[in-house]
């Protein structure tokens, strides 16, 4: 357990940590951040109680690129824990919407300050919390407080389906065979050639199984991704994987959103001539989570041209249909 630094007071003296947050990283790398701002202010109204005995402990708390609505941040785990052992007698915040954004979790917060003889302040809203008169005016701010972050998360989502529906990228994982471009999908043709070979072969040979096996043979591998802190892809394809190729109507250029699928901004890898990446070649599937992943495929390419069966696509349906052991 963490506990917090701090110089040697007197006895009877008020043991005072401010916590600090941003919701976002931007501005952080700043000389001056809202951080700091926030520190500052706090730090000179501790100053101004010093005449009833109030300290300031050494430790910093700042969250930098966290939301308020929840309490999963390092900096806060830590501070509270500093409270439990006894060492923080004050929580001072800048807004009550630095410590938290929800009414539950003020609720925890204030139940573990309750239960070591602990309040906290907040240097731009006057309020004490150990009086019942304090803990109404604080409820009234952050039911507030909550109304805002749920108002700003249905903007959110409005703009979210909005931009899907004119066919805007929006972020995620990029599909192998583009890549981003002013916040557009632009194919990469080096990779689009892969998936393009990946529809045919899977049309001329009818089966998952044996497809996967030739791309592992051939030496394919799936899309190398730089994260924050980690390089991930790079591997020999897999099932879900393909079949996760197969059934994205990124490919057909078109974006789909909740169930509704709209006409993207992008251009099209798989044009509709290619062939059906033979969907007939999934029904002799027995496991449920195959026959699921064919109804993504069939959904994906239904009602276009690259449902008229290829004849080979047929005889392999034939075939699989004929063994009681078929598999792909």
């Amino acid at each position: 357990m963490h506990a917090a630094e701090q110089a040697p007071t007197k006895r009877g003296s008020t043991r005072c940590a401010i916590y600090c947050r941003k919701s976002s990283e931007e501005g952080l790398d700043q000389a001056f951040n809202s951080l700091d701002a926030q520190q500052e202010a706090c730090a000179a109204y501790i100053a101004s109680q010093r005449h009833e005995g109030w300290t300031l402990v050494k430790t910093h708390y700042a969250d930098g690129g966290f939301s308020g609505g929840n309490i999963e941040r390092p900096a806060l785990r830590r501070l509270l824990d500093d409270v439990k052992a006894g060492v923080v007698d004050v929580i001072v915040v800048y807004k009550v919407d630095r410590l938290t954004r929800s009414l539950s979790d003020f609720a925890k917060i204030v139940d573990i300050l309750d239960s070591r003889g602990a309040s906290f302040v907040s240097v731009t809203q006057s309020f004490n919390t150990t009086t019942s008169m304090g803990r109404l005016t604080l409820n009234v701010l952050l039911s507030f407080a909550q109304f805002e972050r749920e108002v700003t998360g249905e903007r959110i989502r409005d703009k979210f389906a909005a931009s899907k529906r004119k066919g805007m990228w929006m972020g995620g994982v990029v599909p192998l065979g583009y890549k981003v471009e002013d916040r557009k999908l632009v194919i990469v043709e080096e990779d689009a050639a892969i998936v393009r070979h990946i529809f045919t072969r899977y049309a001329e040979l009818g089966s998952g199984r044996l497809l996967v096996e030739e791309l592992r043979a051939d030496g394919f591998r799936t899309k190398v991704r730089q994260l924050k802190t980690r390089t991930v892809g790079g591997i020999p394809f897999g099932f879900g994987m393909l079949f996760n190729m197969l059934a994205n109507r990124t490919y057909r250029g078109e974006i789909s959103h909740k169930g509704e699928i709209h006409q993207g901004e992008h251009q099209a890898i798989i044009d509709e001539d290619l062939g059906p990446a033979c969907m007939t070649g999934w029904r002799a599937i027995g496991s449920l989570a195959w026959r699921r992943s064919t109804s993504a495929i069939q959904a994906c390419w239904q009602g276009s041209s690259l449902m008229v069966w290829a004849g080979g696509c047929r005889r392999a349906t034939a075939r699989k249909q004929a063994s009681a052991s078929a598999t792909i």
